[in-house]
């Protein structure tokens, strides 16, 4: 088993036992779903499971939840059509679908006027900051929220919302649109009319299986407080990390944030290549969003929140979960300070 403490649970969260195992008992269910034969009435069945424990999890009982390949496709599903506006601050698979207008403060907050005509985050990606999401919001991205906060659908006051699996302990390649009952999209995926005529093509069972045994974990994980210690060790992180770089910048430090999240700024230090030392020293960490990493630029949620592109292209992100011990981080900082001690004399 590797020794390296992994630290970039905001990009892929380690897969849960729960999900693991209910994704291997998963493959003996040899029916399609879509068949009316007992074999295909037992994956239907499967099917039907995961998608009320994803269901009770996310507070979305009486909602429709559609299974997608991830989030990336339940946000097309969601906005294919629609004139929606949105900030900088959303993940592109959300942006690349909206006017992209919506201001932002330097707190991370996001100000709309119709939010009905609105796609906005509940949780950032790279900064962890939690959005104060308007009633009435058209759609939600609770990806990086799911399973690290306590929300439900119903209470979240949106028409839909798009989750993901891996972002929780799931496989990857599996995700949702929840849709408020009543309400419906256009396909943009044709044939045999599966979820409910939303999104045809035979169902991803073993991930739809695992997503849903993770969802399950991850509600009760919550309910256990697990979440509060993750917070005490993320704060630490950080209190070391400011007593090697007294100059750096904590991204949202005193603001809400996700119990997991640091985004420290340590101006001309890029952070694309403060990942690839501490890879090497290592550990897994990120400089921003997972589908942008291998992208050589600033960060455009940082810049939208006012810091320049020298600080904006300076981030490093690093993001923990359950299991993640302080000996960890601290191993970490001590890697990180000593890199960032030879960065400091070559810069001098």
């Amino acid at each position: 088993m590797s020794n390296r403490p992994y630290l970039d649970w905001n990009a892929t969260a380690p897969l849960h036992d729960a999900a693991r195992a209910a994704m291997i008992a998963a493959m003996d269910v040899l029916g399609n779903p879509s068949s009316v034969h007992s074999e295909g009435r037992a994956a239907k069945a499967l099917l039907e499971r995961a998608r009320t424990q994803v269901a009770q999890a996310f507070g979305a009982e009486g909602a429709d939840i559609v299974f997608t390949s991830g989030a990336t496709e339940a946000a097309g599903l969601a906005l294919a059509g629609r004139d929606l506006h949105c900030s900088h601050v959303e993940h592109e698979a959300v942006s690349s679908w909206c006017v992209v207008d919506a201001p932002v403060d330097a707190a991370g907050q996001v100000c709309v006027a119709d939010p009905a005509r609105a796609a906005l985050q509940l949780a950032n990606s790279e900064t962890g900051i939690v959005q104060d999401l308007p009633q009435g919001l058209a759609v939600c991205d609770a990806t990086q929220a799911f399973g690290k906060l306590p929300i439900a659908f119903n209470w979240l006051g949106c028409d839909m919302a798009l989750v993901s699996a891996h972002k929780l302990g799931g496989p990857k390649g599996v995700g949702a649109l929840v849709l408020k009952q009543g309400l419906d999209v256009t396909a943009q995926i044709m044939g045999g009319g599966q979820e409910m005529g939303r999104r045809s093509g035979t169902e991803n069972l073993i991930g739809i299986a695992g997503f849903g045994a993770a969802a399950e974990a991850a509600a009760q994980a919550q309910a256990q407080g697990v979440w509060d210690a993750v917070a005490e060790i993320r704060d630490h992180l950080e209190a070391r990390l400011l007593e090697a770089a007294p100059e750096g910048i904590v991204v949202g430090q005193g603001q809400k944030r996700l119990a997991g999240t640091v985004n420290f700024v340590t101006q001309g230090w890029k952070g694309e290549t403060q990942v690839m030392q501490m890879d090497l020293a290592g550990f897994a960490v990120s400089a921003g969003s997972a589908c942008s990493s291998g992208k050589v630029r600033a960060s455009r949620v940082l810049r939208a929140m006012g810091l320049n592109d020298s600080q904006a292209s300076s981030a490093l992100r690093v993001s923990i979960g359950p299991g993640v011990t302080r000996n960890d981080v601290d191993r970490f900082a001590d890697a990180w300070a000593q890199a960032h001690k030879r960065y400091k004399a070559r810069a001098a």
